[in-house]
């Protein structure tokens, strides 16, 4: 087994990303898109012996590399991943290879400087998934911050530097309370190791001030209602590779950092929060998927719709009977994140595929797309039903778990918690019936043309990603299972 797996994995998209900067100008454009697949695909095959040859059984972090950085502060360069965060290492590399691809011929201008800043982008939120060391984590989610604020200030829509700024102000702002909370926990471990700050014995009410500095830092990037509302506007201004990694990757380091800090650090006033998150994730859930309903834009639409997923994700987190995470929910919201990472990935991809050749997101200015794209209607027809929760898909494993293990936890909110299974059918098919079905209502609609070689290949892929999970969710399952009770283990035991 390499011990250098996860620094290869961090450091080859970034070099990647600097040599096809390296390229110039756009008069090498063809050579900066093969370079950047080139690497892609290399930083993608990198991660996958992290699944292989992960030990299931093992629920500690493996592939652990150790190597001081700044020794003076005891700040170490510190990587490992369990069976949580190894998923999320896997998704960002092959979602990174899909937008690269998706972007071949979209991206016409500072194409070298696009395709670099995800390669970058992408390097850097793996450091973040595998950093062990507080400050190293910090870094690396500051960093990622970057590249996306490029993204959408230089390729974004017409509103795109309101957009990029407020994307910025908002996620930076919340992180500075984390750094806070990192360097007080350092102070008494006498250590930035977070295993180190797990082992902690903490006053409650020193914990209540630190859960609330970091629920502040990564509810926003989740992000928890009402603390959302740069999301929509991130979507709408970001180009279509910008609002896949956005929904399918970044979105996550917020529920991951809950899982990583918050509840085995704080487990104390991680219970006593639970309440108010768990209220918090229902009215996600309940009130922005009504939202989603009366959308107009389809970027939009599914940008609430998001929101309302991720919603899922922090209640399963937050189910605790007595001391107790519940395992089922648990598990089913780190399922229902990785599944959200394809099918977000999926419906962004669709909305940009029907973008570039009509350049309106309008639900209005569509109808009977069917008629003139039929294998596109068929592709799109599947990530819906993922995004309305079908069986045999990946949307139905993580909610339905959540919901078996609400109701074990408690009914009614296990029954609010069901209920977007039946918005999320109805904001979603509402869209594809106006869009895809019915008689060509616009003279544009008339001339369209079907998916071509290179569309078809990243929707073909995905595809099988969202079916393959939601027909054998036991492959991711059985990675993380004893991570997950290790995890639920140390949150049963009182740190006061």
């Amino acid at each position: 087994m390499s011990t250098n797996l996860l620094s290869l994995a961090i450091w080859t998209p970034i070099v990647s990303g600097l040599l096809v900067l390296a390229t110039g100008g756009d008069a090498r454009a063809a050579f900066a898109r093969w370079l950047a697949l080139a690497g892609a695909l290399v930083s993608f095959l990198v991660t996958l012996p992290l699944y292989t040859d992960f030990g299931a059984m093992n629920g500690g972090m493996q592939f652990e590399e150790m190597r001081p950085w700044i020794g003076s502060l005891g700040i170490n360069y510190h990587l490992g991943v369990d069976g949580i965060s190894m998923l999320f290492v896997l998704l960002n590399s092959f979602v990174t290879l899909m937008v690269v691809i998706t972007g071949w011929q979209v991206i016409q201008k500072r194409v070298a400087q696009y395709m670099a800043a995800f390669l970058i982008m992408s390097g850097l939120i793996n450091g973040a998934f595998a950093a062990l060391d507080a400050i190293l984590f910090y870094v690396y989610f500051e960093a990622m911050l970057i590249p996306m604020y490029l993204i959408i200030g230089v390729w974004g829509g017409p509103r795109r530097v309101y957009a990029s700024i407020k994307f910025f102000l908002y996620t930076l702002i919340g992180s500075l309370l984390m750094l806070v909370a990192f360097i007080y926990l350092s102070r008494e471990a006498h250590s930035f190791e977070i295993s180190a700050f797990q082992n902690l014995h903490i006053a409650f009410k020193v914990q209540i001030l630190l859960f609330i500095a970091f629920f502040l830092s990564f509810a926003v990037k989740v992000p928890m209602w009402p603390v959302h509302t740069w999301l929509p506007d991130a979507h709408v201004e970001a180009p279509t590779g910008g609002s896949m990694v956005l929904a399918a990757i970044t979105l996550k380091i917020g529920a991951y950092g809950f899982l990583r800090f918050a509840l085995p650090i704080l487990p104390d006033a991680s219970r006593y929060f639970a309440p108010a998150i768990v209220v918090l994730s229902l009215v996600a859930v309940i009130y922005i998927g009504l939202v989603a309903l009366v959308q107009t834009d389809m970027k939009k639409l599914v940008a609430y719709s998001s929101i309302s997923h991720m919603g899922f994700v922090t209640l399963g987190m937050f189910l605790f009977a007595g001391n107790t995470q519940n395992t089922w929910a648990l598990k089913g919201a780190i399922l229902q994140m990785v599944s959200h990472g394809f099918v977000s990935a999926a419906m962004f991809m669709c909305i940009g595929v029907m973008y570039d050749r009509l350049h309106t997101r309008n639900i209005a200015d569509y109808g009977g797309v069917a008629n003139r794209m039929p294998i596109f209607a068929a592709f799109m027809m599947l990530f819906a039903m993922a995004n309305s929760g079908l069986p045999g898909t990946s949307g139905f494993v993580g909610e339905v778990m959540v919901v078996l293990g609400a109701v074990q936890v408690n009914f009614w909110v296990a029954a609010l918690a069901a209920t977007t299974l039946v918005f999320g059918a109805a904001y979603t098919l509402w869209m594809y019936k106006r869009v895809i079905f019915g008689d060509v209502v616009r003279s544009q609609v008339a001339e369209l043309k079907d998916v071509n070689k290179r569309e078809f290949l990243v929707l073909a892929v995905l595809a099988l990603a969202v079916l393959g999970m939601g027909l054998y969710p036991q492959a991711f399952i059985d990675k993380m299972h004893f991570s997950v009770n290790d995890l639920i283990a140390h949150v049963a035991q009182s740190k006061l």
